[in-house]
């Protein structure tokens, strides 16, 4: 797949200067770009690595003289990260899944496959399954019975959307993701220690012999458009009503998403994120990575969560937080300082003491 410099700029709505008929068939970094590359050379850093390699044209920030860094094309973004998205979108073939349904899917007779899907090998497509327009479905990817999933979906390999649930249009599933599996609800005959724990705050009482029992998961997982959900990301179906995860959100790989949780719209839920039953997630809310939070809270719109925050309790509107437990992020910066200081501080005393102890024995 070739570009000229000038499509590609003109893809990106960017300006573009020198000569715009260069062919280019890959991005590349500055110090390893060929001849036919184009070199993401956003910043005054990557200068040296443009003279390291063999670039004809370059994405350059804006003032930049191409000409002095040897190139024959230029094109120039205001914002270079947002400007990746549309340059990967341009150059990204996709995987490759044949138009059809292959002759090793097994789908069942009373599915409904969309205009111009597609099923690749070794699929399942389930009873009264559907399937919107222009899917895709890798091989080995299982869509169970009564699942719907929208327009120009692409589940890829292994992926696994199970009984009943529901997608919109334009969702995107990495390979491994599991979407409606059981939620992890267990109880027990009488009183458990857990339950006396979360009263107590400590307490486990007196134990008891017993076993846990199974509570199934009658809920499914509704799914709105332009959701997307890494590799190996499980959303667990609800008990009673439907897991929800709102328009525009995205998880990151190897996210968990516990029964009934209701996550909002255009959410970014990063790698090892947990959340457990019956939490609420306002819209807009950003976790860093390996962000957890306890079960029947609410997290409100905007927030932002730093990496290994552990949210206990409810999080207003717009709060940053970071630590665990969970803090405003300036105080929790405050905190460790002191923390830091410590070593610091007990040294102090002790020398303290040492002199008290000193001038109570000379008395």
């Amino acid at each position: 797949m070739a570009f000229t410099v000038e499509q590609i700029a003109t893809a990106l709505g960017a300006r573009l200067e020198g000569a715009g008929g260069v062919r280019i068939t890959c991005a590349s970094e500055p110090a390893a770009a060929g001849p036919d590359a184009l070199a993401l050379a956003m910043d005054p850093k990557y200068a040296d690595g443009l003279a390291q390699g063999r670039a004809r044209a370059a994405v350059l920030w804006n003032g930049a003289d191409w000409r002095a860094l040897g190139l024959d094309a230029a094109i120039f973004v205001p914002r270079p990260r947002y400007a990746m998205s549309g340059l990967t979108r341009l150059m990204d073939p996709g995987p490759e899944i044949a138009p059809g349904v292959h002759p090793s899917a097994v789908v069942d007779p009373t599915a409904e496959i969309g205009e111009g899907a597609a099923i690749g090998p070794l699929a399942v497509v389930g009873r009264c399954a559907v399937i919107g327009p222009r899917a895709r479905v890798a091989a080995h990817a299982v869509i169970a019975e009564q699942a719907r999933i929208g327009a120009d979906a692409l589940i890829l390999h292994g992926a696994k959307i199970c009984a009943r649930v529901t997608i919109g249009d334009r969702f995107i599933a990495q390979p491994g993701a599991v979407v409606g599996a059981d939620g992890f609800s267990f109880v027990t005959p009488e009183k458990s220690g857990v339950e006396n724990v979360r009263e107590t705050l400590g307490d486990r009482g007196e134990a008891v012999d017993q076993s846990w029992t199974r509570i199934h998961s009658l809920g499914a997982v509704t799914i709105g458009d332009d959701v997307e959900i890494g590799a190996n990301v499980c959303i667990d179906r609800g008990t009673i009503r439907d897991t929800s995860i709102g328009a525009g959100t995205k998880l990151d790989n190897l996210v968990h998403v516990g029964h009934n949780v209701e996550v909002g719209r255009d959410c970014l839920l990063c790698g090892q994120v947990g959340i457990a039953g019956s939490t609420r997630i306002g819209d807009r809310v950003v976790f860093a990575g390996q962000v957890g939070v306890n079960d029947n809270i609410r997290v409100g719109d905007d927030v932002i969560a730093g990496g290994a925050t552990k949210i206990f309790t409810n999080a207003p509107s717009g709060r940053v937080l970071l630590g665990y437990p969970a803090m405003r992020m300036d105080s929790h910066v405050e905190a460790y300082k002191g923390l830091r200081r410590l070593p610091r501080l007990f040294a102090q005393v002790a020398e303290l003491q040492k002199a008290v102890s000193k001038l109570s024995g000379s008395d």
